[in-house]
């Protein structure tokens, strides 16, 4: 059996669980790129951000250090955007592939009571569909929980590194 021939046994359901997937594999590999650049460019983002601090004119270390984690936050909140649709995605995939379980099964049954066993292909298609949409929904699930991790992941690293240069030149 094809691919697009799962995709429309599983139904509207799994219309959706693709779309979804289309949409979280682009910001996941949009933001990889974009962390990969940053890691990149981390000496000028710290000298963005002291010249940033020095621009406001304060003397006191400490006054630049709360500046400099200000601007900092700030860099670091940009550079996580994007990252809770990929945590929704992963969040609610396994649940509509359960509400396709559901609807699967909830047909597999209405099929029953109208024809009773007479017809089992009726009865096998309700609970195929089932089955599809449970596997699409973990399918979907697995990468999108990994891949949100692990650009989490990166974004601490950046973050880490970006908080080293700036205070290494702020001080």
């Amino acid at each position: 059996m094809r691919l697009y021939e799962y995709i429309q046994q599983g139904g509207l359901i799994m219309y959706i669980l693709l779309f979804i997937n289309i949409v979280g594999w682009a910001i996941m590999l949009s933001k990889a790129y974009f962390l990969s650049v940053e890691m990149k460019m981390t000496s000028q983002t710290s000298s963005d951000i002291q010249k940033r601090i020095t621009d406001v004119g304060e003397k006191d270390a400490t006054s630049k250090i709360e500046i400099a984690k200000q601007y900092l936050a700030g860099h670091v909140m940009g550079a996580e955007k994007g990252l809770n649709t990929v945590k929704i995605i992963a969040t609610i995939s396994p649940l509509l592939g359960l509400l396709g379980t559901v609807v699967g099964v909830l047909k597999a049954f209405h099929v029953m009571s109208q024809t009773g066993l007479s017809n089992p292909a009726s009865f096998a298609q309700g609970i195929s569909m089932a089955l599809i949409t449970t596997v699409g929904g973990m399918i979907v699930a697995i990468p999108h929980f990994v891949g949100h991790n692990y650009l989490l992941g990166s974004v601490d690293k950046l973050e880490s590194k970006l908080e080293q240069e700036i205070m290494e030149k702020i001080l």
